[in-house]
């Protein structure tokens, strides 16, 4: 896969980008960012100490300064004070380690598939976006996402939906993003600008045979 699949610098492919086993990011998706979008995994992904993962599914859109903050950033909050004495080492660090290592974790932080990122939105630790949602600009996500909702806001709270309950199933099922690329290339202008029957008919017509049994 090509690093830079338009004629604009500004816009790269992530996944031939990412060297961290910690950083998993699916086919497609890119990320834009006038000043450096290679560097993605340095300025983007923050604070990733812990073993906690980020994953990242297919064809999502990431616009410049799209953060997530990892469960590295957390502090102790269950004492007086939440200076984080661990981290400096010596004396501090040996009278401290179980107080930082008891601080609770919320997971790894997943990224459904077809996921829009307006600018500047940030992702708090452990969040769960689901596929085809649709995150404002400037939004602070602190809290899990549905599928195919739209949320903004600091903290982010649901717009509204993108589909209806019967809609939304349609779309996991048929899941285009794991279409054979032929597929999503003849069906393109469908998943564009079709509706979640059209999508569910393109997958029923060509769903495998033992997909059924």
């Amino acid at each position: 896969m090509t690093v830079r699949p338009t004629p604009h610098e500004r816009v790269v492919f992530l996944k031939p980008l990412i060297n961290s086993e910690k950083i998993v990011v699916g086919d497609y998706t890119y990320y834009d960012d006038p000043d450096d979008p290679t560097a993605f995994e340095e300025r983007n992904v923050l604070y990733g100490y812990g073993p906690e993962k980020l994953v990242i599914g297919k064809y999502c859109a990431l616009a410049t300064g799209t953060r997530f903050i990892m469960a590295g950033a957390n502090h102790p909050t269950a004492g007086v004070s939440t200076f984080p004495f661990t981290i400096f080492g010596g004396e501090w660090a040996e009278k401290t380690l179980d107080v930082l290592s008891a601080i609770p974790s919320r997971g790894d932080t997943i990224v459904g598939n077809d996921v829009w990122f307006g600018y500047q939105s940030l992702v708090m630790p452990g969040v769960r976006i689901g596929d085809g949602a649709i995150i404002a600009s400037g939004s602070v996500v602190t809290g899990d996402v549905a599928p195919y909702s739209v949320v903004g806001g600091n903290p982010a709270k649901q717009i509204r939906r993108r589909f209806s309950d019967t809609e939304v199933e349609q779309l996991l099922d048929a899941a285009w993003w794991d279409w054979p690329m032929e597929l999503v290339t003849e069906h393109a202008r469908t998943i564009m600008a079709g509706n979640p029957a059209d999508i569910a008919r393109v997958a029923a017509e060509h769903r495998r045979p033992q997909e059924d049994s």
